[in-house]
Formats: structure tokens, C-alpha cells, sequence
């Protein structure tokens, strides 16, 4: 069982780590979100591997986001985060954003790195938000379109995250499955 901590809580949002038996549900947020989504399949094994962590958004027991991230080496690579569109413009993105950066800080990571793109100006200004700074372009990198993707990093992201403000307030629940509908 994970451990409690505190995070986001906004307008009945609730948030929790990923288990392996969520990956159907953020699978359907993936389709909702991306042109190209990654496959159930994909989830389950990432919620299973060591090295990542994974972080849901729930609305009562349906989940409506999620953030994902692999921490290698003192680094954190962001993989995805994703709302449904019903549900954007809420806070949630944060909520994700500050699970992440949390876990991140728990298991030695001192920097964080993503790729955006540079038409997502809404993920740009959240991203900008938690200390992630553009150090470079991958040119062609989305598949759907050939946009480029920025490259974000935040080198200290102790730093950043000793400051963080702490407006959003709640509780993580327990990762465990059986105790999803609690939340």
C-alpha cells in the first residue's frame, strides 16, 4: 500500500497513485486526449515498472486524468500528463504536476525533463509554472503532424519544489485497487 500524502484536492478532485488495474481507465482518457494514444497494454506495464510512477485525478471513481513519469538516474522524464477534455481549465493538471514532482523528489530525482508542444500553450504555461525552462527543440517529433516538440527542464527541481505554494490542499488515497471506490 502507498503511503498518504498531501496534494491537490480541487472541486471534489481526488487523487491517487496508479495501479496496474487502472490502465483501462487511463486508457480512455489517453483516446480523449491524443491523436496517437498508447495502448492499454502500455499502461498496465508501466503502472507495474519499478522506475515510474504514475499518478490518477478521480471525479468520484471515474478517473479523469493522469500523470506518468519515468525516474532513472537522479532524473525524472515525464511521459505524459493528460486531462479529459470535460474536465480542463480545473486545477487538475496541477494536482498531476505536483504528485509528479513529489514522487520525483521521494526517490533522489533532482531534475525533471519533458517535451511539449510548442501550439500547447495551456501545458507550456503549467509546465513554465512548476521551474520547467525550454533548453531545445526536437524537430518532426509528433508523429500525427510533424510538430516539433520543445524540450522543457527543471535542474533544480528541489529548489522549485521547497517553494511550492501549497494552495491546493487534500489527501492521496491508497493506491490500493480494492480501495479505489473510498476516494
Amino acid at each position: 500500500m502507498a503511503k498518504t500524502d498531501e496534494s491537490a484536492f480541487t472541486d471534489g478532485i481526488r487523487y491517487r497513485d496508479m495501479v496496474p488495474e487502472d490502465a483501462a481507465e487511463v486508457e480512455q482518457v489517453e483516446k480523449a486526449c491524443f491523436h496517437i494514444p498508447w495502448s492499454r497494454e502500455s499502461f498496465w506495464s508501466e503502472a507495474a515498472n519499478e522506475q515510474t510512477a504514475y499518478v490518477l485525478a478521480l471525479s468520484g471513481s471515474r478517473v479523469v486524468g493522469y500523470g506518468g513519469e519515468w525516474i532513472v538516474a537522479g532524473e525524472a522524464q515525464v511521459t505524459n500528463v493528460a486531462v479529459h477534455p470535460e474536465f480542463r481549465g480545473k486545477g487538475i493538471g496541477k494536482g498531476l504536476m505536483e504528485g509528479l514532482i513529489q514522487r520525483a523528489l521521494a526517490r533522489g530525482a533532482t531534475a525533471m525533463t519533458l517535451e511539449v508542444r510548442p501550439s500547447n500553450t495551456a501545458a507550456l504555461a503549467l509546465y513554465e509554472g512548476f521551474g520547467l525552462r525550454s533548453v531545445g527543440r526536437r524537430r518532426g517529433y509528433y508523429l500525427d503532424n510533424g510538430e516539433d516538440a520543445l524540450i522543457l527542464w527543471n535542474t533544480k527541481l528541489s529548489d522549485y519544489a521547497s517553494g511550492m505554494r501549497g494552495e491546493c490542499r487534500g489527501e492521496w488515497g491508497d493506491s490500493d485497487a480494492g480501495d479505489r471506490d473510498q476516494l
